[in-house]
C-alpha cells in the first residue's frame, strides 16, 4: 500500500510519535552494535537518548515541537555532534544502520515513505550533524531544526 503523500506529513506517515519511537530504539541498537558508529557513544549517552531523538526526529518531519520546547534548539543538537574531526566512514554506516532500522520497524514496505526518511536522515548526518568539525563552539546559536517534508527541506537557518 503507497502512502499518500498529499494528505498526511512524513511524521504521520511514519506512525507519529509511537512509530518514531520505534524507529529511534531500532536505529539506536543498530549502532551501539556497529563497531564504528558505536565509537560515538564510547563516552555514554543520555538516559532519555532514544527518546529524544525521536521527539527531534518528530519535529523535524511535521510533528509537533516536543524537541524545541522540552530539550532545545538545532544549536543545541548540532553542538553535541560537532568539534569532533571529520567522520565519513561513522555517518555512512550511521546511514546503513538507518535504513536497515526502517525495515526492522517496517517502515521500508513502503517506497515512497522509505526514500523520504533515508534522505532526511542522510542529508542530517551529512550536512548539519558534521558541518562544524573543528569546533562546537563555531556552532552559531538561535539555530531552529530543519523541517523536512514529502519534498525535502522545507526551511533551515544554518
Amino acid at each position: 500500500m503507497t502512502i499518500m503523500k498529499d494528505m498526511r506529513t512524513v511524521f504521520e506517515a511514519a506512525g507519529g510519535n509511537e512509530g518514531l519511537g520505534r524507529l529511534a530504539e531500532a536505529w539506536h541498537r543498530r549502532v551501539m552494535d556497529d563497531e564504528v558508529v558505536s565509537h560515538a557513544f564510547s563516552h555514554g549517552f543520555h538516559p532519555q537518548h532514544v527518546e529524544r531523538l525521536a521527539a527531534y526526529w518528530a519535529e523535524a518531519l511535521g510533528g509537533p515541537n516536543t524537541y524545541s520546547e522540552l530539550y532545545g534548539d538545532e544549536t543545541t543538537v548540532v553542538r553535541m555532534h560537532s568539534g569532533n574531526g571529520k567522520h565519513e566512514e561513522m555517518d555512512r554506516r550511521a546511514i546503513d544502520c538507518f535504513d536497515q532500522a526502517l525495515a526492522d520497524v517496517g517502515l521500508a514496505d513502503d517506497p515512497a515513505l522509505r526514500q523520504v526518511l533515508r534522505d532526511y536522515f542522510a542529508w542530517a548526518t551529512t550536512t548539519t550533524m558534521s558541518r562544524y568539525h573543528e569546533s562546537a563552539g563555531d556552532v552559531p546559536s538561535g539555530l531552529t531544526i530543519p523541517r523536512w517534508s514529502w519534498d525535502g527541506l522545507q526551511s533551515r537557518r544554518i
